[in-house]
């Protein structure tokens, strides 16, 4: 499933920056970034529990915040983009 994860973590302190860093490393490792607290993972449903129970550890509740969209089929048909950054095709070849 297509699944789009927001966060905002507080960066008001060495802390929060060093939890910014974290969270942005495990949400690299599942999808792509689209904007700088935003990223399209494609996942199935054992790496979506996965992921979600990392950045919950990662997180402080009292002054961050995490969101999860899923979005119905793999999204296609429901982004809609303009300007800098065109996404990647998650389910297309990956050429390095």
């Amino acid at each position: 499933m297509m699944v789009v994860i927001t966060y905002d973590v507080n960066t008001e302190t060495s802390a929060g920056r060093t939890r910014l860093r974290k969270v942005a490393r495990q949400c690299t490792n599942y999808g792509q970034r689209v904007q700088y607290s935003v990223f399209e993972c494609l996942l199935d449903a054992a790496q979506l529990k996965h992921l979600q129970h990392r950045l919950r550890q990662l997180i402080n509740p009292e002054t961050d915040s995490l969101r999860f969209y899923y979005l119905k089929d793999n999204g296609r048909g429901h982004v809609e983009h303009f300007g800098a950054k065109a996404a990647t095709d998650l389910e297309g070849p990956l050429v390095l």
